[in-house]
């Protein structure tokens, strides 16, 4: 599988070469992206990371389609600068006119089979069962954010537990 998707990857990156007449630096792939995202682009970093479940299950479009979407975000981001919106006319353009592909946002794979982790937090009701938020909503809270009860309106408190949905 790593191999399928890091030729993808590296044949995006000549066509843009191509379309472009420069070089693009070459991104860090990673294989451990879980939950709904089929991939994501870290633009400062350089780095894609891909989901390899949605991959298993959606072989021929993924690598088509989900590879293009997440390396046109790189590209767009070392062509144009980072002034960009992240699916703005200018990755629009990279996914039309260098991949010849349809600037589709989302994907549209069945993601539920993919596993997702959930993390409980509680409130001061003593009546509610606990809440469960997203391991994005967790790592926000891990930054500083946090999140209130609407009807207590005390902040939630990570029960140190978590669970797969």
């Amino acid at each position: 599988m790593p191999d399928l998707i890091q030729q993808r990857v590296e044949d995006c990156y000549q066509q843009a070469e191509r379309y472009f007449n420069c070089t693009f630096a070459r991104p860090v792939i990673s294989f451990k992206l879980r939950g709904q995202k089929a991939g994501v682009a870290h633009i400062c970093e350089n780095r894609l990371r891909f989901n390899p479940v949605l991959y298993k299950e959606n072989r021929e479009h993924f690598l088509q389609h989900t590879v293009a979407h997440e390396v046109a975000h790189l590209v767009t981001y070392q062509h144009y600068g980072n002034k960009i919106r992240a699916h703005g006319p200018q990755w629009q353009a990279v996914m039309q006119n260098v991949f010849q592909l349809p600037a589709n946002r989302c994907h549209n794979y069945n993601v539920s089979r993919a596993p997702r982790t959930h993390y409980l937090y509680s409130c001061k009701c003593t009546d509610r069962e606990p809440f469960a938020l997203s391991a994005q909503r967790h790592a926000r809270v891990k930054k500083g954010l946090y999140y209130l009860c609407k009807a207590c309106k005390a902040q939630l408190v990570y029960l140190q537990q978590q669970v797969k949905r």
